[in-house]
């Protein structure tokens, strides 16, 4: 996690306030990311998420003095979050390309989802906002190397290789594709054809049909 925003509140005393300080900032970080995925940007005020979260504006304000701290600051903790989720997923069973079929699944499953939602919402307000634009992509950039990482690992190719490393950034471009492509309407099944039409081609050639 980077330093503290500009505007947030100091740490809290250690002991038992500490830790329901701890508790009230994760909750305040998490609705505010619901917020954000549910409601959009403008509508994620300060006022709004603490009663989302069920606290005060108040007791919101002594942990983020400004708007602006809460959101950078729940920037900060969505990039953990899909980080985590990148994490999480699993090596795949199996071989040829029912492996690849299931990583490119996974990863898909992984970058779209409320997290994307959220991000999505604050990567249309960053586009206009260069204070905002300036807390977003270093987080992004991290964000789509540790998914780069993470898909050359399960699929076990040469990142060295050109053409290879192409191949697995265009399966990223692809996952992003399909969450844009679900925000408005459900989009499921055409996801899931896309998913294995994609991962077939994928397949044939890293050789692994």
């Amino acid at each position: 996690m980077a330093d503290r925003p500009a505007g947030a509140a100091p740490a809290a005393p250690a002991g038992p306030q500490q830790d329901r300080s701890r508790q009230t900032r994760r909750r305040l970080l998490e609705t505010t990311v619901r917020c954000l995925a549910t409601h959009g940007f403008q509508a994620s005020t300060v006022g709004f998420i603490a009663a989302e979260a069920g606290i005060s504006r108040g007791a919101a304000q002594h942990h983020f003095r400004t708007r602006e701290a809460l959101i950078v600051a729940a920037l900060e903790h969505m990039f953990d979050e899909r980080v985590a989720l990148l994490d999480r997923l699993a090596e795949p069973a199996g071989a040829g390309a029912e492996r690849v079929h299931a990583v490119v699944a996974g990863l898909v499953e992984t970058v779209g989802g409320d997290l994307f939602r959220a991000a999505l919402q604050v990567w249309t307000v960053a586009a206009a906002d260069p204070e905002l634009r300036a807390a977003v992509l270093p987080l992004e950039r991290r964000f789509a190397r540790g998914a780069h990482e993470r898909a050359v690992r399960l699929l076990g190719v040469d990142d060295t290789d050109p053409r290879l490393r192409a191949l697995v950034q265009a399966t990223l471009d692809l996952a992003r594709g399909l969450a844009l492509a679900g925000v408005l309407t459900d989009d499921a099944r055409r996801r899931a054809r896309v998913v294995r039409a994609w991962s077939d081609q994928l397949a044939a050639a890293l050789g692994a049909d």
